[in-house]
């Protein structure tokens, strides 16, 4: 089964029938629901970049169509996520409810929005530049060389080059200063070329969506046109809470458990003073032995690999012991995170 999205269960019975026609099916659990489609697997590891980008496109198209249907609080899930049957797809649902029924009250009338900002004539920025005092100077100083070398063009070339990204911060900075008080929650995605002046995703209630626009319109007014603005949206949550299945290895969950000294039994109080313990001893600034750094990185390795078992075991509390025997390591493989 492809794995598309969690959405929760108090929505009406006729939303739900209306998933029959893009053929999906929705597995309950408690107070939530994933959505599923009978698929083969794909390795997406493997794929180009073009096969990569329209599987991205379908995926996002997929969740985005179910939102608009009236599911409007959807969590994604990452794309490629395939779980082999109805049973796995349930223990994913049960050790990951308590962290969906949280990010579920933090989306309730919640949308993303996509704002990608560009310069609206590049070129006059540029020539704006060059008037720049510090470019004047430098090409004046180059000039009376006489020659102009190769190395004079790339000193000119990075010159421009860091008072456009000077410029450009400033004005994504004060485009993000006006809108982000109207959202809950921002998030700044890269900046694909020196025309980009910032490509940032907004989670906003829906109630404020035209005092978005409107203060994006004033902005726009006041920046006297010199950028041009792209919305896209509502959206799902895609850039703040986007999960995905973390699976783990049982070997090295062993050879982790062993790097520690750890029993059968532990804890998390337990495995942060073992893995304490081991650093004094093999802490390059403390040993000097020749193998010190290589035990070392294998001990901060070995105590990363804990913690993910620790998420999927779930304690309670700090102290709460759990089994690292081989039947106990064997049922937790896996555990729901959001996608970093």
């Amino acid at each position: 089964m492809y794995v598309y999205g969690i959405i929760p269960t108090y929505y009406p019975a006729e939303n739900f029938r209306e998933l029959d026609r893009f053929h999906v099916i929705n597995i309950p659990y408690r107070k939530i629901s994933a959505i599923v489609s009978e698929s083969s697997v794909i390795d997406y590891k493997q794929l180009g970049t073009q096969p990569l980008a329209k599987l991205l496109i379908d995926h996002q198209k997929m969740i985005e169509s179910i939102m608009n249907i009236g599911f409007t609080a959807i969590i994604p899930m990452r794309l490629g996520t395939f779980v082999n049957n109805t049973s796995k797809m349930l223990k994913i649902l049960e050790k990951g409810y308590d962290l969906i029924m949280e990010i579920m009250e933090n989306i309730v009338n919640m949308v993303e929005i996509e704002l990608v900002s560009t310069w609206a004539d590049f070129d006059q920025v540029l020539l704006e530049i060059s008037t720049n005092q510090q470019v004047i100077e430098m090409k004046t100083e180059i000039e009376e060389r006489k020659k102009v070398t190769q190395s004079d063009q790339l000193i000119i070339g990075y010159l421009i080059k860091r008072i456009l990204d000077e410029t450009r911060k400033e004005y994504a900075k004060n485009i993000i200063n006006v809108l982000e008080p109207i959202c809950k929650s921002s998030r700044q995605h890269e900046v694909l070329n020196d025309q980009m002046i910032s490509n940032t995703a907004f989670l906003i209630n829906q109630s404020k969506l035209d005092l978005f626009e409107q203060t994006l319109n004033k902005l726009d007014t006041e920046l006297n046109r010199k950028v041009n603005f792209k919305l896209v949206g509502p959206l799902p949550c895609y850039s703040f809470y986007t999960l995905e299945v973390k699976e783990l290895d049982f070997n090295e969950i062993e050879e982790a458990k062993k790097e520690l000294g750890l029993n059968a039994l532990a804890s998390e109080k337990k495995i942060k003073q073992a893995y304490l313990n081991k650093v004094k001893l093999f802490h390059p600034d403390k040993n000097s032995s020749k193998n010190s750094t290589e035990t070392f990185n294998r001990i901060k390795k070995a105590y990363q690999t804990m913690l993910d078992y620790i998420n999927a075991v779930k304690p309670a509390s700090f102290e709460e012991q759990f089994s690292l025997l081989i039947d106990a390591v064997s049922e937790n493989l896996f555990f729901l995170r959001i996608k970093e």
